[in-house]
């Protein structure tokens, strides 16, 4: 509904003279006797514009010319504020747009001809998914589902870490447990993974293998086997939340050279180099951030020779660009974020456009039942596991948990509250307003002959009680809300607007006579209510959650 006013504002603005790049921002005043909606544009020009505040409005307002029947007062609030009420029966019938766009509500084509890419999960393949890489999952998965909302060509990819250290560490936690099927007395480091999973591969290798591979030391077949069936592991799980991704890249090709070219780390060493950007001392090399205003300078290279996350990353990011995408998002844990600033330091002094890379990163996750909090550890083996999660909660819960929270906020996973079957839990209080409306639609067809097939929306114009016109309001702010999360990559944002419009709902449901009602009033009343379940459903779909139509 914002949208609604910006040719009218801009046109005000053309007649008063004014040019400006700032953003008109239109917001819903927390009070209703501010008016619909408000806009302090007056007040952030005046001092461009040389004018009071108040007096820029009140000159703003005379140049104002909205159509008839749409807005029914405008006036000077504060220091400059311009309120604006809207004709009850305009937002009613702007409401009927609702059931003539269907899926395609709060779709736009504003991303149309852009590619777009969403990374996420991107965990190690060195043990089963943790619950604190599930919410990174499902926020990576709800944010390509905005985007592609908005026309963009989104691709969904996971980076694979099948390289580095940490790798390396699991091939030798492999190889020690298949050394104890052979009947070796081993001493297993308290560094190396140790959780029941790496038993069990090391099973498989010496069903497979018997004792055969006792002998050596090469550690390649362990890393492969471990590699593959962890991984295995971890996109059955994604599967299970409905998070799957279009491409896997490869952490290990940008360490290997290509048709005589240095590797792809190399070169971006090299790159460096030639900005005079990179130092050797203390036997490692070094991204000179300390010429960017840093304390300290950044490891690329260690002493090992094994490069830190800095350089591959760095590296991993040039294919973005490579590939032509105009937008990058990044969906990182909390454990990014000293590391990612420096990454995108390295592509402006390359030459790329850093402002195309936005990152989302997501804080840690603990879980609690019974009121204790579950601690998680993957190498000690006694990690929290997202599988678990999904056998106790469900998917559902699952994934509207994980993102009914800021992004930037630390998540308290409250198992017991995701079980209940109440209002209290969000997850059952958003279905079963979506559940009553198909039960409500099904009563109709039986009692009253009621065809959802016919309705139009051209009734809404009859309903002007506040909770009808409420409801009504709610459901045109979807277009702005997937906006907004969008803008800010906060999915939580969508959960907090369909709960709001389930709440309305079910005031509106128990003080509004439906099936009871005239015919008429009960024909308008049912589309607004199938006005409702659409846009429940459309952000559901956003969200990766189910529409159960009874409860």
């Amino acid at each position: 509904m914002r949208a609604f006013f910006l040719p009218y504002i801009e046109a005000a603005l053309q007649k008063a003279g004014i040019e400006t790049d700032k953003e008109i921002q239109i917001e819903k005043p927390t009070d209703k006797k501010f008016g619909d909606f408000s806009t302090n544009i007056a007040f952030l020009l005046a001092k461009e514009a040389k004018r009071n505040p108040r007096e820029l409005a009140s000159q703003l307002i005379g140049l104002l010319s909205f159509p008839e029947g749409t807005v029914t007062k405008t006036e000077v609030a504060g220091p400059g504020f311009i309120n604006f009420h809207l004709d009850q029966v305009f937002v009613m019938r702007s409401a009927s747009a609702v059931l003539r766009q269907g899926e395609a509500f709060g779709c736009t084509e504003s991303g149309k001809g852009q590619k777009a890419i969403v990374e996420y999960v991107s965990a190690n393949p060195t043990g089963p998914l943790t619950i604190g890489r599930g919410r990174g999952g499902v926020l990576g998965d709800c944010i390509a589902n905005l985007l592609e909302t908005q026309g963009y060509e989104v691709t969904r990819e996971y980076y694979f870490n099948d390289a580095g250290r940490q790798m390396q560490i699991l091939a030798e936690s492999v190889r020690f447990r298949y050394l104890e099927k052979c009947g070796r007395e081993i001493e297993f480091p308290t560094t190396h993974y140790q959780g029941d999973y790496i038993s069990d591969i090391a099973e498989t290798l010496f069903i497979e293998h018997g004792d055969e591979l006792a002998a050596t030391d090469e550690l390649t077949l362990f890393k492969e086997t471990a590699e593959g069936i962890i991984f295995s592991s971890i996109r059955k799980t994604l599967e299970r939340l409905s998070i799957t991704h279009d491409k896997f890249f490869n952490e290990h090709t940008l360490y290997q050279s290509r048709e005589g070219e240095p590797s792809r780390n190399q070169q971006v060493i090299d790159a460096l180099e030639a900005k005079g950007f990179i130092g050797r001392y203390d036997g490692a090399t070094w991204f000179m951030t300390t010429k960017l205003g840093q304390e300290k300078d950044k490891v690329l290279i260690k002493s090992s020779g094994d490069p830190s996350y800095r350089l591959p990353d760095i590296a991993y990011h040039v294919t973005k660009f490579e590939r032509g995408f105009d937008l990058m998002v990044n969906v990182f844990g909390a454990d990014h974020i000293d590391e990612y600033p420096d990454v995108l330091e390295a592509l402006k002094i390359l030459g790329y456009d850093a402002s195309k890379v936005k990152i989302a990163i997501n804080q840690f996750v603990t879980t609690t039942v019974g009121g204790q909090t579950v601690k998680m550890s993957t190498r000690k083996g006694n990690a929290d596991l997202l599988d678990d999660l999904i056998d106790d909660v469900g998917a559902d819960a699952t994934r509207l948990f994980f993102i009914m929270r800021g992004k930037d906020s630390h998540l308290n996973f409250d198992v017991e509250l995701a079980k209940k079957q109440s209002k209290d839990n969000p997850v059952f209080y958003l279905q079963y307003a979506h559940a009553r409306i198909c039960s409500l639609v099904r009563m109709a067809e039986k009692e009253v002959g009621f065809d959802e097939t016919a309705a139009t929306g051209e009734g809404l114009p009859l309903l002007s009680s506040e909770p009808e016109i409420d409801l009504a309001s709610a459901l045109l702010d979807f277009p702005d809300l997937i906006q907004a999360s969008l803008r800010l990559l906060e999915p939580q944002k969508m959960v907090e607007y369909l709960h709001t419009v389930a709440e309305r709902y079910h005031k509106f449901y128990q003080e509004c006579p439906i099936l009871k009602a005239d015919e008429s009033i009960r024909a308008a009343r049912m589309e607004l209510s199938l006005a409702v379940r659409q846009v429940l459903r459309n952000g559901f779909r956003i969200l990766g959650i189910s529409a159960p139509e009874s409860m």
